[in-house]
């Protein structure tokens, strides 16, 4: 996964200490009842699209770049879902991370699934009633995608 200019000017200073990022989850759900998934290229796993917000950019424009830059699907952002800061987190060459997540509902309005860059081995439309092996998180999310309220969950506490 190519790691962006910003991010590597700012290690450049910070070395790995802790980084806190604004990141993007989106929930594609098409009409069939089925989410839009990736196989990510680092670990192999299956997981929701996500990626980095760009400085200067909007969340929502961030979450849509990223949807066509993994999978060539082209998505309308429909809601946000999700306020949340997730744990910290390490890569393997020690750079630390903590992301302020923001996971959003999403449709396609174009395009067609498909490995669209280096970042995923795989990308399909899953069914919802079929789901590969995904974290409790992404549970969680794709369960709220697929809740009628429109609120956004967040945390009010710091349990």
């Amino acid at each position: 996964m190519p790691t962006p200019k910003f991010i590597l000017e700012l290690r450049e200073t910070i070395g790995h200490d802790l980084l806190w990022l604004t990141g993007l989850t989106g929930v594609v759900l098409n009409d069939a009842d089925e989410v839009l998934l990736v196989r990510r290229a680092d670990n192999g796993r299956w997981s929701l699209i996500g990626g980095i917000l760009e400085p200067g950019e909007q969340p929502a424009v961030g979450l849509v770049r990223e949807i066509q830059e993994e999978t060539a699907v082209e998505a309308a952002v429909d809601r946000l879902l999700s306020v949340e800061s997730l744990p910290p987190a390490a890569y393997p060459n020690g750079d630390q991370v903590q992301f302020l997540d923001l996971c959003f509902r999403c449709r396609p309005v174009g395009g067609e699934a498909r490995v669209n860059d280096d970042e995923s081995l795989d990308v399909r439309w899953w069914p919802l009633n079929d789901l590969p092996d995904l974290t409790d998180r992404e549970r969680v999310c794709i369960r709220r995608a697929l809740s009628p309220g429109p609120t956004p969950v967040f945390a009010t506490s710091t349990d």
